[in-house]
């Protein structure tokens, strides 16, 4: 290995060969691939993207997130622009406001995009350190017993010689269909096999590309596709990406294409499971919500009842005051009563009087107390 130095690459250099490593020891153990098989050090490949995509799973969860928070507050966002359009200043700070109520961060949501570009720089040179015999930018320019002999990071030298021995009838996973330098270094190198094995890859990572990027457009709210900086993106996504996929694959080594491919094939699945399960939990919400109202709600054709001012004490004293005075009107009346019939209120109360307890004919009852009815004879 060559000697860690944190003011270069290395940091990224190591941990993406140490990854790649790891799945190579692996797959060489299975019977029928081996440490020469070309499957062996493509699967090895493949996995390193689906670890590091696994790390990457939460942040690549708060992307979707914030993409959507995004998307919901373009109304508001449009609104402060269009009301803070000639203060850039106060613009920003209410910007930043909305932000903070909402605990959203733009940041967050670039940031899985953002780690995957060391990682494809990562991997594009230690790929590129299999084979140091080309010359040009960046490269060794080695003699070919040389370069068997130095290890590539985590790769000893047998593991080099092992890599550069893999191909696939004559495909080596390292080499690039317009290659026309180092190819002595390849155990086995046929450039129509290249063609063969890099053309329908290439082309499947266009298409991966493509319908990975459908798929993200199809989950994006109106507002947020009316938006031209959106919609520009969005065509970018679906026809440019694609296609420069396609236009720059014989550039690329056939492991970056598979590289590219795989990313994208996770990409897809992972999308398709993580929307799946934010939409389950705003349904669960929307039914919570639903169920909490219903609870609240008043009994069909009841009518909704106004809390007392004061609340249950102030209610009950006034239901107390309430029967201290009806209880007063009453003896009252029946005190005036029983003085209109010339008795008194404790005959009237016990009932016996010298009028029997009945008014005189043509006595007008007092305020309060009841009528009462003539008998039939």
């Amino acid at each position: 290995m060559s000697n860690f130095n944190w003011f270069s690459l290395d940091y990224v250099y190591y941990p993406v060969s140490g990854i790649m490593w790891l799945w190579y020891k692996l797959f060489s153990e299975i019977p029928g691939l081996g440490p020469t098989s070309f499957f062996t050090w493509g699967l090895s490949v493949m996995f390193l993207v689906f670890t590091l995509r696994a790390i990457l799973y939460k942040p690549f969860v708060k992307q979707i997130r914030t993409t959507r928070t995004m998307q919901e507050l373009q109304p508001q966002i449009k609104a402060l622009q269009k009301k803070y359009s000639k203060d850039r200043q106060r613009m920003a700070l209410e910007m930043q406001k909305l932000q903070r109520e909402h605990n959203f961060n733009p940041v967050l949501g670039c940031l899985p995009m953002l780690a995957q570009v060391p990682v494809f720089i990562g991997l594009f040179h230690v790929l590129r350190s299999f084979n140091r015999t080309q010359h040009g930018v960046g490269q060794l320019g080695l003699d070919v017993e040389v370069n068997k002999e130095l290890p590539n990071y985590f790769f000893s030298a047998l593991d080099v010689q092992n890599f550069l021995a893999a191909n696939l009838h004559g495909a080596p996973l390292g080499a690039t269909m317009i290659q026309h330098q180092g190819l002595e270094a390849f155990v086995n190198f046929s450039r129509p096999a290249v063609i063969a094995v890099g053309v329908p890859l290439m082309i499947a990572a266009g298409i991966a590309t493509y319908f990975n990027s459908r798929a993200s457009i199809s989950r994006q709210s109106p507002e947020a596709a009316a938006n031209p900086q959106t919609a520009l993106m969005n065509k970018l996504a679906l026809y440019v990406f694609p296609l420069g996929v396609v236009v720059g694959g014989p550039f690329l080594p056939l492991a970056i294409i598979i590289y590219w491919f795989s990313n994208n094939i996770w990409t897809f699945g992972q999308q398709h499971y993580v929307f799946g399960k934010i939409a389950k939990e705003d349904e669960e919400k929307k039914e919570e919500q639903l169920a909490r109202r219903a609870a609240n709600a008043p009994a069909p054709g009841a009518k909704p009842t106004k809390p007392r001012k004061g609340g249950a004490a102030a209610a009950a004293a006034t239901e107390v005051a309430g029967e201290i005075t009806e209880s007063a009107g009453s003896e009252e009346s029946a005190t005036e009563v029983s003085e209109a019939d010339g008795g008194s209120a404790d005959d009237v109360s016990s009932g016996g009087s010298t009028g029997g307890g009945k008014p005189r004919p043509g006595a007008s009852p007092r305020p309060g107390a009841r009528p009462q009815r003539k008998k039939k004879r």
